[in-house]
């Protein structure tokens, strides 16, 4: 298939482009709800414009009132949330929580899919349980008790995790923790009774939260797909999220490479506008083309995502570690060729290297998925 979007999709992106730029701006949005030390770290009055746009429930079927789009169109939201910084549960919401409710029973769908794509409600997924992205690993116990289950352990860095409706939990409920077999997904309730969050503010300024499971009684209704049989439905929210953030990373870079080169085009040394000296000019034109290469990799691996191929695993990661270390190199080159205003809050290049620094990390940095890489292709 070509790396470029359809006519749908490109009217799409000018749609989602033109509403994120007015209403999901950086002063308007980012800045906003950080001076305020929000603790939710995004605006709720937001999120509900995104489900008038349909935007909400793009990934959800129709039957359950959503719009039934893939990935690629959830990327192009997500490039320009991350053009503009915009702080939203998108990603953890629209595409991971849905993602995992449609592997869900139609009583389950029914209970949660209506307010999320209404705007009303917020998803959190909880899989990694340290410092790092190892999904491999699952800890977290689901014991039988009665009609359900008794939920016990610990998950970190939940995103939005004290501000969602509801998590997305990956519990282990047989095998040892290193068992790729006896996981089981759980949508618990946020008012469930011996649930816990310690709250912390990323780098980038989103919202997150070490959540603790003391003993959290759950009926058999929560559990989301087959007991036991859950890693499918797992890796199938875990690509979902990876893919997610490498658009976004995209999205940052642009935005980065955007208002760096406006930059190069104003500011002035020795009487002469710094992006005419050669040395910024090359440096300006490799940065343009890691992007677009970046770029690229992502709309492939969105493809084969919605085209259920046998490699989207694979090209997902590539995708990741490419925009990772694309987006990287955008943002170091804007606040080195912004010199040392670059460096101060008053200009927006130093937000978008804290966004990089956060999203770098989410759902795996650079060097695990090149590791990942390396093995799905059999070296």
């Amino acid at each position: 298939m070509p790396l470029y979007h359809t006519e749908d999709q490109a009217m799409l992106a000018e749609s989602v482009t033109g509403f994120m730029a007015d209403e999901g701006g950086i002063k308007k949005q980012l800045r906003h709800y950080r001076d305020m030390n929000c603790p939710d770290g995004f605006g709720h009055a937001l999120w509900k414009q995104f489900a008038e746009m349909g935007l909400t429930g793009m990934l959800a079927a129709e039957a359950d009132g959503g719009l039934a789009m893939g990935h690629v169109e959830a990327g192009i939201v997500l490039r320009e949330i991350g053009r503009n910084l915009t702080p939203s549960p998108f990603l953890t919401t629209s595409v991971m929580g849905v993602t995992a409710l449609s592997g869900g029973s139609d009583e389950l769908r029914g209970r949660w899919l209506p307010g999320v794509i209404a705007g009303d409600s917020v998803l959190a997924v909880a899989v990694d349980e340290g410092p790092k992205h190892r999904p491999e690993r699952i800890a977290c116990k689901a014991e039988k008790a009665g009609n359900g289950f008794r939920l016990q352990g610990r998950k970190a860095f939940v995103v939005q995790g004290a501000s969602a409706d509801a998590i997305i939990v990956a519990a282990r409920t047989s095998g040892s923790d290193t068992d790729n077999d006896g996981i089981t997904l759980f949508a618990v309730p946020k008012d469930a009774s011996g649930v816990s969050h310690e709250n912390l503010r990323l780098v980038d300024s989103a919202m997150a939260s070490n959540v603790t499971f003391d003993n959290v009684e759950l009926d058999g209704d929560c559990v989301i797909g087959e007991v036991d049989g859950g890693r499918e439905l797992l890796n199938k929210v875990i690509r979902a999220g990876r893919i997610g953030a490498a658009a976004e990373l995209t999205g940052v870079g642009q935005g980065a490479f955007d208002i760096t080169t406006a930059y190069l085009k104003t500011r002035k040394q020795f009487g002469q506008l710094i992006g005419e000296f050669q040395a910024l000019q090359h440096r300006a034109a490799h940065l343009y083309s890691e992007l677009e290469i970046a770029e690229a990799a992502v709309i492939k691996a969105q493809q084969l995502l919605d085209g259920n191929s046998e490699k989207a695993d694979l090209m997902i990661s590539v995708a990741k570690a490419k925009a990772a270390k694309a987006c990287n190199l955008s943002v170091r080159e804007g606040v080195q060729m912004h010199g040392g205003v670059g460096m101060t809050d008053e200009y927006d290049i130093g937000l978008y290297m804290k966004r990089d620094r956060s999203l770098a990390e989410f759902m795996g940095d650079q060097y695990y998925h090149a590791e990942r890489v390396a093995q799905l292709s059999g070296y």
